[in-house]
């Protein structure tokens, strides 16, 4: 798939791996995106932190952490 900004595929990621995260034992902590001619300059997609229902926070957002990035 291929998407214009950089916001829009961070997006994208997010709800494409939110679904497996629901399984126990997948963790999503790792998923990044690049642009396909840079791809060794990544964007996390989550950030560390490990929400009390098993959820990763958003990467990047401002205020405390939730699970939805808020």
């Amino acid at each position: 798939m291929t998407v214009d900004e950089p916001d829009d595929a961070v997006r994208f990621a997010y709800t494409l791996a939110r679904s497996p995260a629901l399984v126990p034992g997948i963790d999503v902590a790792g998923v990044t995106v690049s642009a396909e001619d840079a791809q060794h300059v990544r964007r996390w997609v989550f950030g560390d932190r490990t929400m009390p229902d098993r959820r990763r926070c958003a990467a990047d957002h401002d205020g405390a952490c939730a699970p939805d990035g808020g």
